[in-house]
């Protein structure tokens, strides 16, 4: 049954007077999670629905599609003309003080601007503040349940052993052949998650030398995309299981094809690792001590590592991203950088923290998994912690 009480509960918890959930053909797929709408909901008319902080909801549909909202409780205000429309949500926030909604000031956070600019003009017009529904969007979308959490924990099992069977074909072809492909790799692990029954949105990255050095480089594309002895190899997979509202695993490792590192490589994955570590770190540092924690504050904190160590304009992408049924989810990204992202780190969500140093001839990133618990625990997920870059034919 849909729990308006759950809803009331993180409004005040947020100081907010409402939330106005509305869509449009589609338009605000946030929205509709939150409503419970079933999946591929597609309304051909506008609805709303008013959740206050104490009180009825108020749900505002048109004559034609009049039942959409029968599974939440309170008053239901059906409108045929447009001015009926607007006197109904008129109606719904007056009063209102702060009323939420999947908006955000000059765009700043792409994730959650889901309602047009029309549409806050005539919100506003009632004599309420819009702010944005950030918060309530992390908590309510990326949230995880129990069974959630274990579906990433399953997929992080599979996902870690992933990384053995690639560094191990890798070394059993370059012994037996002098070389591999890329795409080669690549079908390994495909054919690793479907024998596993796990899916993926797009293959994983495999890239050699420089071709590691392109954060989202497409696999096998690269002008040299043979793996040879002596290369430089990154790794970037990310999978979840087939089964509904399963949750991402998405992992990042490094190697090097020979029976030693050699310094250069390593000194380069030092950084980063420290860099890591210090978002890590700063995670659980806040949450032991209570603090409130903002998504652009662990970047910050991974972000001068790698700047003090001289190479700020080499990790040119934010730190990490929310994970949930998407891998790249709709709560609190770890960004500082494309975004100011002010939103809170929540119990029970997940994210990844995953700095990167990008040069010419190799690149270097190291991705793991992070996850609240309830009592503010953090949980470091996907097996242990790369430490240093993997001899490949020293170790398979």
């Amino acid at each position: 049954m849909f729990d308006v009480k759950r809803i009331q509960s993180a409004l005040n918890e947020f100081g907010l007077d409402g939330w106005l959930l509305y869509d449009f053909r589609g338009s605000n797929v946030l929205a509709q999670r939150v409503l419970e709408m079933p999946d591929g909901f597609m309304g051909s008319r506008r609805c709303l629905c008013f959740i206050p902080s104490s009180g009825e909801p108020v749900k505002i549909v048109h004559r034609i599609e009049s039942d959409v909202f029968d599974h939440i409780p309170g008053e239901t205000i059906v409108y045929l003309k447009w001015e009926e429309l607007e006197a109904a949500i008129a109606r719904a926030v007056r009063g209102h003080g702060r009323v939420a909604m999947e908006y955000s000031e000059r765009n700043a956070n792409p994730y959650i601007s889901r309602v047009d600019a029309g549409t806050i003009e005539l919100v506003r017009s009632f004599d309420v503040e819009v702010v944005s529904s950030g918060d309530l969007i992390s908590m309510f979308e990326s949230a995880l349940t129990d069974a959630q959490w274990q579906s990433h924990l399953d997929a992080s099992e599979l996902t870690n052993a992933a990384f053995d069977k690639a560094w191990r074909h890798i070394a059993e072809q370059v012994r037996s052949s002098g070389t591999v492909e890329e795409s080669a790799v690549c079908d390994l692990i495909m054919d690793h998650f479907e024998q596993n029954q796990m899916t993926t949105y797009h293959p994983p990255i495999v890239g050699v030398n420089g071709n590691g050095g392109n954060p989202h480089y497409e696999t096998g594309t690269g002008q040299t995309t043979a793996i040879r002895e002596g290369d430089f190899v990154l790794i970037d997979l990310w999978a979840k299981l087939k089964t509904p509202g399963a949750v991402y695993s998405d992992l990042t490792r490094t190697g090097y094809v020979g029976d030693s590192v050699p310094q250069k490589y390593q000194d380069v994955f030092n950084i980063v690792a420290a860099a890591r570590d210090a978002g890590i770190e700063r995670v659980k540092s806040a949450f032991a001590a209570g603090e409130t924690l903002q998504g652009f504050q662990v970047d910050d904190a991974v972000r001068k590592v790698i700047a003090d160590a001289g190479y700020g304009e080499q990790f040119c992408h934010r730190t990490g991203h929310n994970m949930a049924q998407e891998t790249h989810g709709n709560g609190t990204h770890i960004d500082n950088l494309e975004t100011h992202e002010t939103r809170r780190i929540l119990p029970r969500t997940l994210f990844t923290i995953e700095p990167g140093i990008y040069l010419s001839d190799f690149g270097v990133r190291s991705e793991v998994d992070v996850f609240i618990h309830e009592d503010g625990r953090v949980e470091v997920t996907g097996g242990e912690i790369q430490r240093e870059v993997v001899p490949i034919l020293a170790s398979y």
